[in-house]
């Protein structure tokens, strides 16, 4: 029976891919032998080689993705080096805290470009050339706030939301391309993002006691299902959003 889970030869774009969570998925594909492409504001020639360690091929783009004229000329520019793009995980995230009757519009702008614009734009550029092909995997990081509201953070809750269901969306159009779209929802993951939250006592105990396996997630916690859904072994699934979150979900 052939290994399902192998990635050898393909070429994986993953966007925030330089740290946290992206840096654990890059990391986990990365074993399981594809080639990598990150976009980030600023790739260091330390995050490239790290990932190189794995014996793929490994590419650093500087890019803000809230230039969205950018877009043609970024995908267009990586298939015509690279020959074509095989997945796709838009990663890159972004929380601004605010009570709600306060939040600027300046900061619910910028969450939602780069949590919800920035992914359907990449996923609509990438899963063009994916559909033509007949062939591609794109992973959308959603969130646990894709079903709960969160606290302070109704840009972030939103834009979650919405990327769980424009996938369902891209899913239902491009399955029978056999182009897969479908979600992670980390639950609290150790990340730069959450270092607020870490450090606050009392909140961090609040979650932990919601959390069945009594502990943070780490972002190689989300490695081996960003492995699944980006291989052969996943073909049969399709618009779905699935929880690593040690089990908060359903206490």
């Amino acid at each position: 029976m052939d290994f399902k889970f192998d990635l050898t030869g393909k070429l994986a774009v993953v966007t925030g891919g330089n740290k946290g969570i992206g840096k654990g998925i890059a990391s986990g594909l990365a074993a399981a032998g594809a080639d990598i492409i990150i976009i980030a504001r600023t790739v260091t020639e330390g995050d490239i080689v790290e990932l190189r360690s794995y014996g793929v091929d490994v590419y650093g783009i500087n890019f803000d993705l809230r230039n969205f004229d950018k877009y043609d000329d970024l995908v267009s520019g990586i298939i015509n080096k690279y020959g074509k793009i095989d997945i796709l995980i838009n990663n890159a995230g972004l929380t601004i805290r605010h009570p709600s009757v306060e939040f600027p519009k300046e900061d619910w702008d910028k969450v939602i470009d780069i949590n919800l614009n920035a992914p359907f734009y990449l996923c609509q550029k990438i899963g063009k050339h994916m559909v033509a092909n007949g062939q591609g995997k794109i992973i959308n990081i959603a969130s646990l706030l894709s079903y709960i509201g969160g606290y302070t953070v109704p840009a972030y809750a939103a834009s979650k939301g919405g990327v769980s269901q424009f996938s369902k969306s891209l899913s239902n159009e491009w399955a029978k391309y056999g182009v897969n779209v479908n979600c992670i929802a980390p639950g609290y993951i150790e990340t730069n993002l959450t270092e607020a939250i870490l450090e606050d006592e009392k909140r961090n105990n609040e979650i932990l006691s919601r959390i069945p396996a009594g502990r943070w997630g780490k972002p190689e916690d989300l490695s081996g299902i960003a492995v699944f859904l980006s291989s052969q072994a996943s073909d049969y699934i399709n618009g779905c959003t699935i929880p690593v979150d040690g089990g908060f979900l359903g206490w």
